[in-house]
């Protein structure tokens, strides 16, 4: 059975009664879905953005709100498109150079799934590390993408943590410390065939790496 994603777990009672009514008004409007001042600016995304916030707020997490309900909502718009990246293969997609480039156009938007507690990143400055469940990645149609990972997500946790950047491909990317890129930070994490993320760049390589199996499996379901 596939790995329920997050927006299996959290994300899907809210879409179901409030993402056809947003698509309506953008459309109504002309708006580009991608664009996210046009998407902020619209008038039922302000009312749930409101709802979500609730009385108290959300301080510092209101960037990663907004980062995944439209995250979230351009996978939907584009037909939730789950992008699973196996075992056996992610150690290629993370090899220190990249895989070899495809022609073919990803998806506008998807969730790329990576395996069970393979990848690992410090997202919260202070805090343990956690696993890297997958990746919302939109805008893939350009030369600009935006990724949103998830991590920490486990179904014993009301919740996960979140980080977003987005940019063109980072270009002559090496880590400070001489390591190679996706190389495991953790103790013994070499014997277990892991791997980290170090720093916002590498997030990006990720989403940029992972178009290509986004594109083919969207040739394949066709």
């Amino acid at each position: 059975m596939p790995r329920p994603t997050p927006f299996d777990l959290f994300l899907a009672p809210l879409a179901a009664d409030n993402f056809p009514r947003i698509r309506a008004s953008l459309a109504a409007k002309g708006a580009d879905p991608a664009d996210r001042d046009a998407f902020l600016m619209d008038p039922e995304v302000i009312t749930l953005l409101r709802e979500l916030r609730g009385d108290d707020g959300l301080g510092d997490a209101m960037d990663q709100m907004v980062a995944l309900l439209h995250q979230a909502y351009l996978a939907w718009d584009a037909g939730l498109i789950l992008v699973p990246i196996p075992d056996q293969t992610v150690g290629a997609l993370l090899a220190p150079e990249p895989p070899p480039e495809d022609d073919a156009e990803a998806p506008r938007a998807y969730y790329a799934q990576l395996p069970e507690r393979r990848v690992w990143a410090s997202v919260v400055e202070g805090e343990a590390p956690e696993p890297l469940d997958g990746c919302f990645v939109s805008g893939t149609t350009g030369d600009q993408v935006r990724v949103l990972g998830i991590f920490g997500l486990r179904p014993d946790r009301a919740g996960f943590s979140a980080a977003e950047v987005g940019g063109p491909r980072p270009s002559g990317l090496a880590r400070l410390d001489g390591t190679p890129l996706f190389a495991p930070t953790l103790a013994g994490g070499s014997a277990a065939g892991l791997h980290s993320i170090a720093g916002e760049a590498e997030l990006l390589e990720l989403g940029w790496r992972t178009r290509p199996v986004a594109a083919q499996a969207a040739s394949g379901a066709a």
